[in-house]
């Protein structure tokens, strides 16, 4: 379903889906309901069934069904690989996930990964590799021993990061598009490891950078936390998100928001220096420009020099 083969192993829910399908291609959005309820009824494991089910529920109006329905997803697959947890949480109103579900992210990006650079760079109007860029430029702008492109994806950061350092290790949670950045022979070492679950890694680089990553994590403590370990004294952390309201906010996309407020806080307990937020359009989405915060951070250490007093926040 949503366009991947999931099936059921049972055949005859699996025909009763597909003509469910057809009936909402034709508009008869209460037959889909009842057409699939049916085929679940023999299935009642089936997690993408539920899954699609409560889209279907959602788009005629009652959520608390659609609720029902993704809660037995989640119960059928507790890996959640189709986001039903936060399909609750926008549905509620109620945001209780901290992070999204890895199996989600994974499956989003290996979906994704082939056409992932021409999307962002044609249809989205991406900018984070320049953006983080200039404010690696504003830091100092230093090449450095060892750098970690967090969340690398196909590698759209590498040709930025690559002349800046000697060693470039990606991470990266998606097979396919660690795949695709392996083939832009950039990067020194590339790993498929869970960013918001790595081992401590004490003084191993000198550049950290997520591009549009921390979109994908929500609660940043755990992530901020490791990056300040891992980092050499006086490295610099670099990332992008986007810009909310509220400290961490899950929006309609099935991304998260960051306040200003909140993410210079965070930083600064866990013991940067010299914190930089500058507000920047990251992309288009659905046509609108998506406002966020190029971020910049200091490990305290050898380049006191550079480092400055408090925080700062650049408008653009």
């Amino acid at each position: 379903m949503q366009g991947d083969v999931f099936p059921s192993g049972v055949p005859a829910a699996e025909r009763r889906a597909a003509f469910a399908e057809t009936l909402l291609l034709l508009g008869d959005v209460a037959g889909a309901v009842e057409v699939l309820s049916g085929a679940l009824d023999l299935a009642p494991g089936w997690a993408a069934g539920w899954y699609r089910l409560g889209e279907w529920l959602e788009q005629g109006g009652d959520i608390g069904a659609a609720v029902s329905a993704w809660q037995r997803a989640l119960a059928a697959d507790p890996a959640d690989p189709f986001g039903a947890a936060l399909k609750c949480d926008l549905a509620r109103q109620v945001p209780v996930l901290e992070t999204m579900p890895a199996a989600f992210v994974e499956r989003l990006f290996d979906q994704y990964a082939a056409r992932f650079d021409t999307a962002l760079r044609t249809r989205l109007d991406y900018r984070g590799p320049e953006q983080l860029a200039r404010a690696l430029d504003r830091a100092g702008g230093t090449r450095v021993a060892r750098a970690l492109d967090l969340g690398c994806g196909t590698g759209l950061c590498g040709e930025m990061l690559r002349p800046r350092c000697d060693w470039l290790t990606g991470y990266d949670l998606s097979a396919a598009m660690l795949r695709e950045a392996r083939d832009k022979g950039l990067y020194d070492q590339l790993d498929k490891r869970d960013i918001t679950r790595l081992p401590p890694d004490p003084c191993s680089h000198d550049l950290i950078v997520a591009a549009d990553v921390f979109i994908y994590v929500g609660a940043l403590e755990k992530v901020i936390g490791w990056c300040r370990g891992a980092l050499r004294p006086g490295g610099l952390l670099a990332f992008t998100v986007e810009r909310g309201t509220r400290a961490v906010e899950l929006r309609e996309s099935r991304r998260f928001a960051h306040a200003p407020a909140y993410v210079s806080g965070l930083l600064r307990d866990a013991g940067f220096d010299a914190v930089t937020l500058t507000a920047a359009v990251l992309r288009r989405d659905r046509g609108a420009e998506v406002d966020g915060l190029v971020v910049s951070a200091r490990a305290p250490g050898l380049r006191t020099d550079l480092q400055g007093d408090g925080d700062a926040v650049i408008e653009a």
